[in-house]
């Protein structure tokens, strides 16, 4: 005798009807999509004419920009976290480091959402928040371990791996379209410079974590 099946509960979502199952998942495609080639600022009207539905179906399956974002990037940032874990896993600890910058900015060049997602052009929250303090975390082992070894300079700190992402992220935007490979000669001269033979002392430290804060919410649009 079959079981009856467990009534939804408050935790428990209700299953989607079938078409609207297929508005969701053409939304989501749309989204990826333009948000890729366009960055996380690209209109959700276009996104909605892009899926084939209206404007009120789309915001019944996702309230606002971020529904979307966090419907989209948590896969995208556990490959980060795959990354990470792979250069922390390389022999010589100055390659790892190197290996994760280049599989870092690779990435952001690849898709101009995970690009403005990385650059905190817009505020995170949930679940992208949680995916992103993990892969901060990470990248803090790598660079210790680095430091460590004696190769990279031992004045580099975890908050200056956040403004190199500000740096090259903008790179990558505005030379996309038309030299996409750019960012990795920028991202060399970056590199002999954090090497410990030729490092210099720096009189101005590096941003709190307070700075840091200030600076990002002051570069962020708001979102529609």
């Amino acid at each position: 005798m079959h079981e009856p099946a467990p009534a939804p509960t408050a935790s428990t979502p209700k299953p989607l009807r079938a078409d609207a199952a297929r508005n969701r998942a053409k939304l989501l495609a749309a989204a990826t999509e333009l948000f890729g080639s366009r960055g996380l600022d690209a209109p959700l009207e276009e996104i909605a004419r892009r899926a084939g539905v209206s404007i009120g179906t789309l915001y019944n399956h996702f309230p606002n920009r971020e529904a979307f974002w966090e419907a989209i990037f948590p896969a995208r940032l556990a490959a980060l976290e795959q990354l990470t874990e792979t250069a922390l896993a390389a022999p010589d600890a100055w390659d790892g480091f190197v290996a994760y910058l280049e599989g870092l900015f690779a990435l952001q060049a690849e898709d101009h959402g995970l690009n403005d997602a990385l650059a905190q052009r817009f505020r995170a929250a949930g679940e992208v928040e949680q995916a992103c303090n993990r892969g901060f975390r990470l990248a803090e082992r790598l660079i210790q371990r680095a430091r460590d070894s004696g190769q990279l300079r031992p004045d580099f700190e975890p908050e200056d791996l956040v403004t190199l992402i500000w740096a090259m992220s903008q790179v990558i935007r505005e030379s996309m379209a038309t030299a996409p490979d750019a960012w990795r000669r920028c991202l060399a001269f970056f590199l002999d410079g954090l090497r410990t033979g030729a490092a210099h002392p720096i009189e101005v430290p590096p941003l709190t974590q307070g700075q840091l804060g200030e600076v990002t919410r002051s570069r962020r649009p708001t979102p529609s």
